[in-house]
C-alpha cells in the first residue's frame, strides 16, 4: 500500500451513542491498491453527510473513495460494546461482517455484534 493509504485510519467512530456509519473504499487514483474504512458520527442526520466529510479529506491526499454502503452503530464505551445494524436508504446496506472485522482490530477488548 502507498504511504497515502496508510495515512487514512481504518476506523473513526464516535465514542458513545447510536449513530449512522458508512463503509468506504479508499483507493489510489488510477491504481489497484485500496483499503476499506469505517466512519460513523452522531452529528450526521443522513449517511451522505458522513461521505461529504470523508471524500474531500481523502482526495486531498491524492486518493479517491467510494461508499460501499451504510448502516447504524450503537457504541457504549463504558460497557465496551458495539452493535452494528441497519442500512442506508441512499447507499444500501454495508457489509456488516467487514465492518465488524475492522472494529475488532481497533476495539480489541470490546464485545462487538451485528444484526
Amino acid at each position: 500500500m502507498t504511504d497515502s493509504l496508510n495515512k487514512i485510519s481504518d476506523v473513526a467512530v464516535d465514542p458513545d451513542g447510536e449513530f449512522k456509519y458508512i463503509l468506504v473504499r479508499v483507493k489510489v487514483k488510477g491504481g489497484t491498491d485500496h483499503k476499506d474504512v469505517v466512519r460513523g458520527t452522531r452529528s450526521a442526520k443522513y449517511h451522505n453527510q458522513i461521505f461529504e466529510k470523508v471524500s474531500p479529506a481523502v482526495e486531498s491526499l491524492g486518493l479517491e473513495c467510494t461508499c460501499l454502503g451504510g448502516g447504524k452503530m450503537e457504541h457504549n464505551s463504558k460497557e465496551k460494546k458495539l452493535r452494528v445494524f441497519g442500512e442506508s436508504t441512499g447507499y444500501g446496506k454495508a457489509d456488516h461482517a467487514v465492518t465488524v472485522e475492522k472494529l475488532k482490530a481497533v476495539f480489541k477488548d470490546y464485545e462487538i455484534t451485528m444484526e
